[in-house]
């Protein structure tokens, strides 16, 4: 028989695995009781590493966790194309923009070429410049440094410098997680250095992200939340949570 901590365990890797699982899905993988599966799931929730919306449990990017491309590219994207159309709205008549790496704003690029945005682009991520490419209307500015291979994006001093003395319209950041204490956060202090530098030089700063990125905490802070002006998720975030955050400074669009 399974004992707890390793069930617990076996939780958390599947959960990483397939993105979003149901108290089923688990029970059936463990085979245990769906009850246990719940007070496991609270127990993992207190703990901060798995996260519950709407019947369904999410991992959660920690200091010590980080999902891949890979994964985000298959995860809440039908939430995230939302988000992505709603962000470029916010672009239009912008002549220069910065695009974080992510699945985000991968798909943020895809809607500026089919739409046909003319604009300047500056981003740390290859898979974002190769979308932008196709484009013809479109600059792109590619960050130098260290490709990191579980995003594909750039890192290091290299990267941070180009950006010194940039000024830029619009800023799309992406985000680990989003709380009213910790601000905006990332696993990994370089690419937490990137995301500053880009709020020293730009005009109006947006962040990027699903519902489930809100009231998570990761190791590094690269803004507070008074440094942003709007952030753009889904409908997933509740009315009222989304006042919380409003009253900290950024305008919450939901989508």
């Amino acid at each position: 028989m399974v004992d707890k901590a390793e069930r617990r365990s076996r939780i958390i890797a599947f959960v990483r695995q397939v993105g979003t699982a149901h108290v089923a899905d688990l029970a059936a993988e463990l085979t245990v009781a769906p009850e246990t599966i719940r007070r496991d799931l609270s127990f993992l929730e207190q703990e901060g590493l798995v996260r519950r919306t709407h019947g369904s449990v999410h991992p959660v990017d920690k200091a010590s966790f980080e999902t891949s491309l890979a994964y985000r590219s298959n995860n809440m994207v039908a939430e995230k194309r939302r988000i992505a159309a709603a962000t470029v709205d916010l672009l239009r008549g912008a002549g220069t923009a910065y695009l974080d790496d992510g699945f985000t704003p991968q798909l943020v690029a895809e809607r500026l070429v089919a739409d046909g945005h003319s604009l300047t682009v500056i981003t740390p991520s290859i898979p974002v410049a190769t979308v932008l490419a196709s484009s013809e209307r479109i600059t792109s500015i590619v960050l130098g440094g260290v490709v990191r291979a579980s995003t594909l994006a750039t890192v290091g001093h290299w990267a941070t410098e180009l950006l010194t003395g940039i000024q830029i319209d619009v800023a799309i950041l992406g985000t680990n997680g989003i709380s009213l204490q910790g601000g905006l956060t990332t696993p990994d202090p370089e690419i937490s250095a990137i995301k500053s530098a880009v709020l020293v030089g730009s005009k109006v700063n947006i962040a990027v992200g699903v519902h489930t990125k809100f009231g998570v905490d990761s190791f590094s802070r690269f803004a507070h939340l008074s440094d942003l002006d709007i952030i753009v998720t889904d409908s997933g975030l509740r009315r009222h949570e989304a006042d919380r955050f409003e009253a900290m400074g950024p305008q919450i669009i939901r989508v």
